[in-house]
């Protein structure tokens, strides 16, 4: 259940969904935390890098396996503005990240309730827990915006 160090999370993950929003980038951001503490921060960078991979999550993953030496992150904890996609879903199970909070369900790819379940596959050989819906309606304001300046 949500308390307010994951709202602080959380809010961090809008800091840098605002950095991506600056960068003309889709404005997702996310964080990772172990033991309370944010090991790993990234935001949307692909356009910058030139790189379908270059998801907010991805480049939190990147970042917190940097700062931990190993690219398992066991017993984080990952905040994201947006549902996941199946890339990232997939990066958070390898990385053995237990528990992934996201603000907005994506309709269009999101893997983790909206076109799929991912992380209640059978077949994975890690399981991660979820809950959505924190701090919703700041995030789904911020990519409205965006995509209505595009218009």
């Amino acid at each position: 259940m949500p308390n307010d160090h994951h709202i602080q999370m959380m809010k961090l993950a809008l800091d840098q969904a605002k950095i991506a929003y600056k960068a003309n980038e889709v404005p997702v951001g996310a964080i990772i935390t172990n033991k309370n503490k944010v090991v790993g921060v990234g935001s949307n960078k692909v356009i910058r890098d030139s790189s379908v991979c270059s998801h907010a999550e991805i480049n939190a993953i990147r970042d917190a396996s940097k700062k931990i030496g190993n690219y398992r992150l066991y017993d984080s904890i990952l905040y994201s503005t947006l549902e996941p996609c199946h890339m990232c879903a997939k990066a958070i199970v390898d990385a053995r990240i237990k528990m992934v909070y996201f603000a907005t369900p994506e309709p269009k790819t999101g893997a983790i309730i909206s076109v799929d379940s991912f992380f209640n596959k059978a077949h994975l050989n890690f399981f991660v827990q979820y809950e959505y819906g924190l701090l919703q309606k700041e995030s789904e304001e911020l990519l409205k915006k965006f995509f209505k300046e595009r218009r």
